[in-house]
């Protein structure tokens, strides 16, 4: 199954959750879709309303960044990065 690693902000706010998950989905909204079923409102934190990705989050998949519809594979590394700003 593919590896999802998330960013350390996101545990504190779901009990349960871990840092690196393995998921069985075939593309990244999938996992999502996932992450979303077992800790809901996951979801909400890494996509805005009407499917797209929030704008502070990247997500790569073996390295190379992708969008919702990019596949994983059975041994895809996929790595949810939120951006970090300051001022």
């Amino acid at each position: 199954m593919p590896e999802i690693y998330l960013p350390s902000t996101l545990p504190p706010l779901f009990p349960g959750l871990e840092r690196r998950l393995e998921i069985d989905a075939g593309t990244v909204a999938e996992a999502i879709e996932r992450l979303d079923e077992l800790w809901p409102g996951l979801g909400d934190r890494l996509c805005e309303p009407g499917h797209g990705l929030r704008r502070h989050i990247n997500v790569y998949v073996d390295r190379e960044r992708a969008a919702l519809d990019t596949p994983v594979h059975e041994s895809s590394r996929v790595d949810v990065i939120a951006a970090i700003s300051g001022g």
